[in-house]
């Protein structure tokens, strides 16, 4: 049983005991290593990610061969590529493993059967995807209104345990900065 993704699934829609082990049967658990892709860039996007520990990121690699990381995914956070996804395509991006992480998986095919016979999970993805669709939006609009500096605080104010558990390299990555200018942000602050 996981219990995380009840605690999940409960943020958004009521749910009992014999209905949750009905929904848990579509899901497949899987262990990742540290900096273990579970997507690369070309392969069909078959499936959507859960996290029940450790942390994924999805990335993409630029023409000068730089990785550019999009979207982290912790503890009961999902990650996939959205657009591939729904429309069965190959992915432009990566996803990996940014620690060892444990994660629930559920495929297109398996995700429609559960929809199906449990409809009050078409309301749990939706409430998923305003979330995930609300936090794009906000990170648009701080990537085009804060400075690089003021993007790196409120970043860091906002999202403690980024900042805690992300390699500095990553983040910076995320950002859109060097790992170098972040350092130079984080000495200067420190000062």
């Amino acid at each position: 049983m996981s219990i995380i993704l009840r605690k999940n699934l409960e943020k958004f829609i009521t749910i009992d005991g014999k209905t949750f082990d009905e929904v848990l049967q579509y899901f497949n658990r899987r262990i990742i290593k540290k900096k273990q892709n579970i997507m690369e860039e070309g392969d069909y996007c078959s499936d959507q990610y859960f996290v029940e520990q450790g942390c994924l990121r999805k990335f993409f690699m630029k023409e000068n061969g730089i990785e550019q990381t999009t979207e982290f995914a912790l503890e009961q956070w999902w990650l996939t590529d959205t657009f591939a996804f729904e429309r069965r395509l190959p992915t432009t991006f990566f996803i990996q493993a940014v620690e060892p992480t444990t994660i629930l998986h559920i495929n297109h095919d398996q995700r429609e059967a559960l929809l199906k016979k449990h409809p009050i999970m078409e309301r749990y993805f939706r409430m998923v995807y305003q979330r995930s669709y609300a936090a794009s939006e906000r990170r648009i609009r701080y990537l085009y209104e804060f400075t690089r500096e003021e993007l790196y605080f409120h970043f860091e104010a906002h999202y403690p345990e980024f900042v805690q558990r992300i390699p500095q390299y990553l983040l910076a990555s995320f950002l859109g900065f060097t790992p170098e200018y972040l350092s130079e942000i984080r000495s200067k602050n420190r000062s």
